[in-house]
């Protein structure tokens, strides 16, 4: 069995991170034209209720940008890296909506936008192993998505990885290829992050409604699971 397991390296760090998880499983990415229509109508709703995370008149002083500004200096990370959630908020603040990629990361993106938490997710089947957050020793193999060259992890990079090296660098910065959700994932690894401890009841509205969504919109079986630093390990 799987498992997903958060080191004692991690939560020195971060300790009062609560993670978010969802393992959906039999996932059918071939939806009728009525649930890619009820899909794209959530991602567009979830574009315009994300301004009201924007309020403030300089970007980075929005409490949800801010929060994980703070978080990126307690670790090493790359030249000019931003979380995930500032990358998709920046586009917002820009007027640029998030385009469609694929069912499962449109769903996952909606939710990340609605409630402007970090939201990722990887293909449980091509995992090497068990996945691990956690600092990265240095040298962690990783191809990053639109990228055609390897960019190794950092030493005291905080990262996700399993037995053949990174899975997503810079804790949500980028997802790597190898374990990418494309149209024919059938298992996946969905994950919410939050590093504010004010915005609990956020993450568990954030986690409950991606496992409705996941369920009712690819008929995937849904499991919830929340990790934090008494309940450092899960089976996926």
């Amino acid at each position: 069995m799987t498992r997903f397991v958060t080191t004692d390296a991690f939560w020195e760090i971060f300790p009062d991170t609560k993670i978010g998880i969802v393992t959906a499983k039999g996932i059918s990415n071939g939806i009728s034209d009525e649930t890619a229509a009820k899909i794209k109508s959530d991602l567009e709703a979830s574009f315009a209720k994300s301004k009201e995370y924007l309020t403030a008149d300089v970007f980075s002083e929005n409490s949800v940008i801010a929060v994980w500004r703070e978080a990126f200096r307690k670790f090493k990370t790359k030249k000019g890296v931003r979380s995930s959630i500032e990358a998709m908020l920046k586009r917002v603040d820009k007027g640029n909506p998030v385009g469609s990629i694929n069912p499962i990361v449109d769903i996952y993106n909606a939710v990340s936008l609605s409630f402007a938490l970090p939201v990722g997710g990887e293909d449980i089947d091509h995992f090497a192993g068990d996945l691990l957050l956690t600092v990265a020793e240095g040298g962690e193999d990783f191809l990053a998505l639109g990228d055609e060259e390897p960019q190794p992890a950092l030493p005291g990079e905080v990262i996700y990885k399993d037995d053949l090296g990174a899975v997503c660098r810079c804790w949500n910065w980028r997802d790597g290829q190898r374990t990418m959700l494309t149209d024919d994932t059938v298992n996946a690894f969905l994950i919410i992050e939050c590093v504010d401890p004010s915005r609990e009841d956020d993450l568990k509205a954030a986690i409950e409604t991606l496992a409705e969504k996941t369920a009712a919109y690819l008929g995937a079986e849904t499991k919830i699971q929340i990790v934090d630093k008494d309940n450092k390990e899960i089976e996926i």
